[in-house]
């Protein structure tokens, strides 16, 4: 459901920010490596098993946030982002973007994209893009 420039900002950006949840309610929030493939967020990792995020999505805490980002210039104010709220769960993959293993898999349920298409403001004001996914 992204637009061909959002996936194009997809396509070059190499980290994102994935936010889990602990079962104690502590958020905690981690640079990671992704791809984005089939309508889907796939996090791999070097012992991904041993991880915060991947304990917490285990324990059964499955909301998760991304948050895809970068700031191309200061002077003016160029941010480019898109954030999401999905529902995570692991998968044992034959292929994936860092070879065969385990993954994290994010499911998109809600996204926010702003200067992507256009000014992230205008007027003054912020301007975002909203997509509920199906």
């Amino acid at each position: 459901m992204f637009s061909e420039q959002e996936l194009a900002f997809l396509h070059t950006q190499p980290l994102a920010r994935l936010a889990t949840v602990a079962v104690t309610g502590q958020p905690d929030a981690d640079a990671v490596g992704f791809a984005f493939e089939n309508g889907r967020f796939y996090i791999g990792g070097y012992f991904l098993e041993r991880t915060r995020k991947y304990k917490h999505i285990a324990a059964g805490q499955s909301k998760v946030s991304l948050l895809i980002d970068e700031l191309r210039s200061l002077d003016p104010l160029e941010p480019r982002s898109i954030k999401l709220h999905g529902e995570a769960e692991i998968l044992q993959l034959e292929e994936g973007f860092r070879g065969p293993g385990t993954y994290i898999v994010i499911t998109p349920k809600v996204s926010w994209s702003s200067g992507i298409e256009g000014p992230a403001f205008q007027d003054g004001k912020p301007v975002i893009k909203k997509i509920t996914w199906e």
